[in-house]
């Protein structure tokens, strides 16, 4: 008798644990509002600082010279992105998350792409549990074609502060 009470608390011990690895896949308002104060919001398409052409809260997929959009549309293409973003970090990181660590990887991400994080140093010192080493990493990347850019650098901070749980 004693046998099956063991395994159903083993299961629900597992289940708990599952659920604390899982349980933040979607960034919040703090996250959310990170990426917009940063990226800003423009309704018509423009070149960011690496030349590529760019719309709304930083919204690059196809856009062209002309593009003009409303905020509603804005928002709604940044609620769309953020949710791959968010698939992004919950895949590759397999290391648990806070809720702020979680929402300072979907901006940094957001801003540089999957494949920069990827291939971070960044992700391997997160996925070793190195977690008081990522900071330092989110700051190293505040470069676009090649020159280090003030936006770049606050926004790096920003995000390594929030990462640290140490925000304002």
């Amino acid at each position: 008798m004693e046998q099956p009470i063991s395994i159903r608390l083993k299961w629900i011990l597992l289940a708990l644990l599952v659920g604390l690895l899982v349980a933040n896949t979607i960034i919040s308002n703090k996250g959310i509002s990170l990426i917009k104060d940063f990226e800003g919001f423009r309704s018509h398409a423009y070149q960011d600082a690496a030349g590529v052409w760019t719309i709304g809260y930083g919204h690059t997929k196809g856009v062209q010279p002309n593009d003009i959009i409303s905020a509603a549309q804005g928002d709604k293409m940044l609620s769309d992105e953020l949710t791959e973003y968010e698939n992004y970090v919950s895949t590759l990181v397999i290391v648990p998350l806070h809720q702020h660590q979680f929402d300072a990887l979907v901006s940094w991400t957001y801003n540089l792409g999957p494949t920069n994080l990827k291939n971070s140093t960044l992700l391997e010192v997160l996925n070793k549990g190195r977690y008081d080493l990522v900071p330092d990493e989110m700051r190293r990347w505040n470069k676009a074609g090649g020159k280090e850019l003030e936006g770049l650098t606050r926004r790096r901070e920003a995000e390594a502060l929030l990462f640290a749980g140490r925000q304002t």
